[in-house]
């Protein structure tokens, strides 16, 4: 890969190990507005193929996202999420049974997770969520998203390993950081080992591909913070279930 172009090597080889509030602040923000999702008529649930239910289906799109539920669903919801952003574990906390529930598993939505990739603990666990199976991304999500006052308050008290994370070489700080943010302890008490967690964060490969996905759908749709909703291709305005929610029934979910 030519270097001048390889998010690693230039983007976050030059990344300044900022301190765990400025890494909160980077990860959230408004997103310039667009015309809303058009209203629709209610949509009649979608029956699972015998033996399956939608909201334990999942798909990678091939933008990289993992999505839950019927992959032809009339109704598709897309997040754009920061692991390090807390609007986003609120989203996760409030908005994410609820959608699945409801929405998810009568067929007539999907939901599709992505990336916008702010800092390199964001980084870090997102190579992380999806180093198992494909099912486990979610679920492991939102499980970080609750622990994420945890992971700083970690990279506080380790303050000196994190920052010497950025002179390593990049097949190395990624492990590093991960190690300051109690990140290889927290994945490895919920079924990933440590040295598969090690391995993943160690493949520079797929590490570019995440930060690489991340840059250029954020530039392509001009999202600029997080979380940030697309419903059938027009973003969204809100960040929180209760308006996420009236958006999903206008458009014809019930």
């Amino acid at each position: 890969m030519n270097a001048s172009r390889n998010p690693l090597t230039s983007r976050f080889a030059a990344f300044a190990v900022a301190a765990p509030l400025a890494l909160t602040l980077a990860a959230c923000g408004d997103s310039n507005g667009e015309d809303g999702p058009p209203a629709g008529e209610p949509i009649a649930a979608i029956p699972a193929p015998e033996g399956t239910s939608w909201a334990d289906t999942v798909t990678i799109t091939e933008e990289d996202g993992y999505k839950i539920g019927n992959p032809d669903a009339p109704l598709k919801l897309i997040e754009f999420a920061s692991h390090t952003c807390g609007a986003c574990a609120n989203f996760s906390a409030t908005g994410k049974q609820p959608l699945k529930d409801q929405y998810v598993a009568s067929g007539v939505v999907s939901f599709e997770q992505r990336n916008l990739v702010r800092d390199p603990i964001d980084l870090s666990i997102a190579a992380l969520v999806r180093c198992g199976q494909k099912e486990n991304m979610q679920p492991l999500s939102d499980q970080a998203w609750v622990a994420l006052n945890d992971f700083f308050g970690n990279v506080q008290t380790n303050a000196a390993q994190y920052e010497a994370s950025a002179e390593l070489p990049v097949d190395q700080r990624f492990v590093a950081i991960a190690e300051a943010a109690g990140l290889i302890e927290f994945f490895s008490a919920r079924g990933l080992s440590a040295d598969q967690a090690r391995s993943c964060l160690a493949d520079t490969e797929k590490m570019e591909s995440i930060s690489e996905n991340s840059t250029t759908q954020a530039d392509e749709l001009n999202v600029t913070g997080t979380p940030t909703f697309f419903l059938n291709g027009a973003r969204i305005e809100g960040i929180t279930w209760n308006e996420i929610e009236p958006a999903l029934q206008r458009a014809g979910a019930r």
